[in-house]
Formats: structure tokens, sequence, C-alpha cells
């Protein structure tokens, strides 16, 4: 712990202290045409946001510069996949991972400074110490972001990191939806109305067929239990002969071998842990339908215009899930709304620590096979 501490005092000297030290320098050099953009959230953030990438790109604000993106290594195979024309330089990083690698931190930060920034655009609406720090390296003449919450910062840094910002936006109360924040950000900014109704990844010659069940949500508390998820197989495939799949990533190896082994023999495929990203965003647009916990999953569902059910806690509610009406080709959503509802994770009851939140195990198997059923592909 006593290292930790230190390794932390090491990443705050770097990244309050030293870029003074750059200002110093960057004022003998003049600003390029380059804009950084800061986005270093997880799968399902990135999929709400990616399209305002080109948007940037296009701009008449930002036509003639050069765009750079700061991303997670999450999603680093599908924005390379998918992005790639609208960007000149791609950075990824596993920010949360920064904060007892000063090193680490140092290294990205040069690297920053040295593409002498003109612009320097942070859309997350929860900033983080590591991403605010990285974005005051870049020294750049113009430096916007949000003027966010404290879910992701202690208040004490948050006084310290506005500084960094030449505008701090204030959202309106009346925005909650993610990719409704992404689109408030870069039409102020831009100073033009973007002409998007939600999020969007093209998917080649999608051919709907099969039903895509993720089982898992990353943390297991978040996740709908193994029994709920064989109780819904079973009343799928008393419905239709769609060939039914399993998908996920190595987190859900154990609920997926669950699955398979007490479902009928042949009667599901486990693809959890079998597949890229940018192979999963595509059978995720090519399936007939998906079925899953609060997960990127839904949010690619939507982005590919592929029928969704998703089962949803009362954490980010409204934030993610369920979306508003407005948007094209909503998830379907199933929930049982609590009084607990938006608590953003810090949940008030005291559970067993492999034991789903409170908000997760009232959802009822009749409840999902309800939005489920009427979904279904026909065979």
């Amino acid at each position: 712990m006593a290292q930790n501490r230190n390794l932390f005092r090491i990443n705050r000297f770097i990244l309050f202290k030293l870029p003074k030290l750059a200002a110093l320098f960057a004022g003998f050099r003049k600003a390029q045409k380059r804009v950084l953009i800061i986005k270093t959230d997880a799968i399902g953030d990135y999929v709400l946001f990616r399209n305002f990438i080109e948007v940037v790109k296009k701009s008449a604000a930002y036509k003639d510069h050069q765009i750079d993106l700061l991303g997670n290594s999450l999603w680093k195979d599908i924005s390379l996949q998918y992005d790639a024309p609208f960007v000149d330089q791609f950075f990824f990083t596993r920010a949360d991972d920064l904060y007892y690698k000063p090193w680490q931190t140092l290294k990205l930060a040069l690297q920053l400074f040295r593409r002498n920034y003109s612009v320097a655009l942070q859309p997350t609406y929860s900033r983080t110490l590591i991403t605010d720090g990285l974005a005051n390296w870049c020294t750049a003449n113009e430096m916007i972001g949000f003027e966010s919450d404290t879910e992701r910062i202690l208040p004490k840094y948050k006084g310290k990191t506005d500084r960094f910002y030449t505008q701090l936006l204030p959202l309106p109360s009346t925005i909650h939806f993610e990719f409704d924040r992404s689109k408030y950000f870069f039409e102020t900014v831009l100073n033009e109305n973007i002409a998007l109704n939600g999020p969007f990844i093209p998917v080649k010659d999608p051919d709907k067929k099969g039903i895509l069940i993720f089982p898992g949500a990353g943390v297991v508390k978040r996740s709908w239990g193994g029994d709920q998820f064989l109780q819904l197989i079973k009343l799928i495939r008393q419905d239709t002969q769609a060939t039914i799949y399993l998908a996920g990533g190595p987190g859900e190896a154990a609920i997926g071998d669950f699955l398979q082994q007490n479902s009928e023999p042949g009667s599901v495929v486990n693809l959890i842990n079998k597949t890229s990203l940018p192979q999963l965003v595509e059978q995720i647009g090519n399936a007939a339908l998906i079925v899953s916990n609060e997960t990127s999953a839904i949010h690619i569902a939507a982005a590919t215009q592929t029928n969704c059910v998703c089962i949803l806690g009362g954490g980010h509610f409204e934030r993610f899930a369920p979306y508003p009406e407005h948007i094209v080709n909503r998830p379907v959503c199933v929930y049982d709304k609590m009084p607990c509802f938006y608590c953003n994770w810090n949940c008030i009851y005291t559970t067993a620590p492999n034991e789903a939140y409170p908000c997760i195990a009232s959802v009822s198997v009749e409840s999902v096979w309800q939005a489920t059923r009427p979904l279904l592909p026909i065979t």
C-alpha cells in the first residue's frame, strides 16, 4: 500500500506540476492545426460516441485540422477498423490502470505534448484525474470539457483540474442519455446542428439470423443469474428453431459452460471468448435478436440496427438505458424500477459477493420472456 501511495504521488507530480514546465516550452512554438479528442471510457461509451469523430473531421471549424484520438485499448480493434478514415493519429491506453504507473503516464503525456495541439476536447461527462492531467499536457490554446460531476474524481482534485480547461460546458438538466450528452457537447463546440439520431456502425451485408445471448455484464453483481438465462433459453427453444449463440468475453466462460451443459445437447452454440471484438460486432449486426445484460452489446445492437432485449438495473438508469424515444432502433429494456434507482451502482443493500444487486435479481424470467417473444425470428 505504501508503494502504491508513493507511485500515486509521483503521478500527481507528473500530472499537476510538470505541465507547467511543458507550457513554458510550448510558449516558444506555434500550435499546429491539430485537435485531440480524449475518450478513454468503456466499449459501450465508445459506441455511443464514435460517430461524432466523423462530425468533427468534416466540421466547418476543424475540416482543415488533423484529428487525433486518445482512446481505450479495450476498443482499439474496432476503432481502427471503423474510425481510421477520420483519425490522423491514434493513441490507446487503459487510463484507469495508470494511477500507479507514473512512467507510463509520463511516456504518454510526452507523446501528446510533442503533437503540439491547438485544441483538446474531452466530451466525457464524468471526468477523471488521469484524463484531465493528460489533457493538461497538451498545452493547447483551447481545452474544452464538461463541468463534470464527481463520480470518478475526488472534489479536491476536480477543483484543481477544472483550472486546466479554457472552457467548461454546463450540462442542461434535461439531458440524461449519454449519446445526447455527446451530441450537446459537439453541437456547442462546433456551433452547428448535428443530424444524428443514434449510434451507427455499418456491417457488411447483414443477414439477420440467429439469437445471440450475452449472459455476462463484466461485473457479477450486475448480471442476471445463470438459472434465469437457462429458463429463458428453454422458453425460446419452445418457440423457435433459430440457432442460439452464447457470446461474451473470458469473464463469462463459467456461466457459458453452465448454460451449455444444462441445455439440451446441440441447442446452444457457445462462442464465449472465441471471437475478436470486430468479429463480435459483425455477429451482432448479423443476428436477428440480442438478449443481454446492460453491456456494450446493447449499444452495438442499437448501432447495427439489431433487435435487442436488455435486462436493466438502476445504477445508471436513463444515462445508458433505457434509450429515449427519439433514438432510432432502441433496445427493449426490462426492469423492475425501485426507489433507489440512479445510485451510480453504489448499492444501499448488503448482498453476498457473487449475488446480483436486488434491482437485477428482481427482474423476472416471465417479464424478459414477454419482451423477447414478439421479437423472435420466424423459422
